[in-house]
């Protein structure tokens, strides 16, 4: 398993300064995602699995974007504008991609490349939070599982914090899980890997204490679940973004056996 969190920091480069923000806003989900950093290492330290986390914050640039994504650089984030960001033009973009984009997605794809090379194929698992409210209204998950077509980990875990007590389990919510160009697209799905994003409800893990308490949980969940030997073989899938730019839909959550190879396109 290799462990990533995308949004784990809230940190800014010093030559950066604080891209024209007050203090308050770094301390917000525009900046990180909460408690998601201290869920990853405590798995990783359960498991024994390598996490790679990044150290700036996604205002400077997000790692879940792809390099042609819109969002790549916010201008305006849940109502606070980026001073920092409002005049970057081409030049700086690849500046920040060259410096911290693509950086922490070739050391991914080194890892990916170095696991595959000595043993069964690894399963990507991304550790992210999302906030209790969006535009006052309010979510009612306390974790969700979000997915494309390769459903070989997101099944058996959706049913796993199902059985959970007192869970409310969001399955490709609070998001949809196919995004074109994203982490889990260029590393899970275009390599055929199985993979899956587990989003926890920010307000459930901003206490250490709490965070531990979800990493034991996830670890305790996940560890049969890998014991598979099915999620440690290369399948293509295809994906629902692929279909959304003019081949046939997709409907969520099915995964047609025309759309899936056992090995990797020529």
């Amino acid at each position: 398993m290799l462990l990533l969190c995308d949004h784990a920091s809230n940190a800014l480069p010093p030559d950066y300064g604080d891209l024209g923000l007050p203090a308050p806003e770094f301390r917000r989900h525009i900046a990180y995602d909460i408690g998601a950093a201290a869920v990853t290492r405590r798995l990783a330290a359960l498991s024994g699995a390598p996490a790679l986390m990044t150290t700036y914050s996604r205002l400077l640039i997000d790692p879940n974007r792809g390099e042609d994504d819109p969002t790549l650089l916010m201008r305006l984030s849940d109502g606070a504008i980026i001073p920092g960001n409002a005049r970057s033009d081409g030049a700086e973009r690849t500046r920040r991609l060259e410096r911290f984009h693509r950086p922490y997605h070739d050391a991914i794809a080194a890892h990916l490349d170095a696991a595959s090379a000595v043993g069964a194929a690894p399963v990507i698992v991304s550790i992210h939070s999302f906030t209790p409210a969006w535009k006052s209204v309010p979510r009612p998950w306390h974790v969700g599982l979000l997915w494309d077509l390769d459903d070989r980990l997101a099944h058996p875990l959706v049913a796993a914090l199902q059985r959970e007590p007192g869970l409310v389990v969001g399955d490709n919510e609070p998001y949809d899980g196919a995004l074109k160009k994203d982490t889990l697209y260029r590393h899970g799905t275009l390599r055929g890997l199985a993979h899956g994003l587990v989003e926890i409800r920010q307000d459930l893990i901003e206490a250490a204490a709490d965070a531990d308490a979800w990493g034991d949980l996830l670890w305790r969940l996940l560890r049969p679940i890998l014991a598979d030997p099915t999620l440690h073989t290369v399948r293509h899938y295809g994906s629902r973004a692929d279909h959304r730019a003019g081949r046939p839909a997709v409907p969520l959550g099915k995964t047609p056996a025309r759309h899936l190879t056992e090995d990797p396109p020529s």
